[in-house]
């Protein structure tokens, strides 16, 4: 196949393998350069090219290499490898390790106001909590949806008041605060 014969061969499949190579990357710019690179790659390496065989076949093959290929590199740039001897960095005690004891403290301290609220509005808001829906949690109570929304509402409030109170204005329940 001549090097004419082998180019208009080449653009005429070049709808195709743009499209092949946007369904591979899921991005223009990537295609795009995903295309250049195998029409460059199939161009040079043209004298590899068997004549009679299937052209599309060999060259979404190489766009399909090209593409596998990059993304390797790609997942091999983002592996951090640790060449340290012995770890001694690792093992050498200059960071604190957390034991979430603070969190652990927290939770009992919730829990513990919690049990303070109304059992009319603590027995909603718990069920919340434990994931049941509105309506389920309407109609074991047998309330209305409306009355069940407004006492978790309310156990809200009072919690956060009592948050405040007990923490003071700390920085995430202020966020908290003023998105709602």
């Amino acid at each position: 196949m001549s090097s004419i014969e082998f180019n208009d061969s080449l653009n005429k499949m070049a709808n195709l393998l743009q499209s092949f190579a946007y369904s591979l990357t899921k991005n223009t710019e990537d295609a795009r350069d995903l295309y250049q690179e195998t029409a460059y790659r199939a161009i040079t390496n043209r004298e590899k090219f068997r004549p009679g065989t299937n052209l599309k076949a060999w060259l979404f093959t190489i766009m399909k290499n090209i593409f596998i290929n990059n993304y390797r590199k790609k997942v091999k740039a983002n592996t951090i490898m640790d060449t340290t001897d012995n770890q001694y960095y690792i093992n050498s005690g200059d960071n604190a390790i957390g034991n979430k004891a603070e969190s652990s403290i927290m939770m009992k301290e919730l829990t513990r106001m919690i049990d303070t609220l109304d059992e009319s509005i603590r027995i909603p808001f718990l069920m919340h909590y434990q994931g049941y829906k509105y309506q389920e949690i309407a109609d074991y109570l047998e309330l209305p949806l409306g009355t069940v929304k407004s006492r978790i509402f309310f156990a809200r409030k009072d919690l956060k008041v009592q948050i405040k109170k007990s923490y003071g204005q700390l920085n995430f329940f202020k966020k908290e605060i003023e998105v709602q």
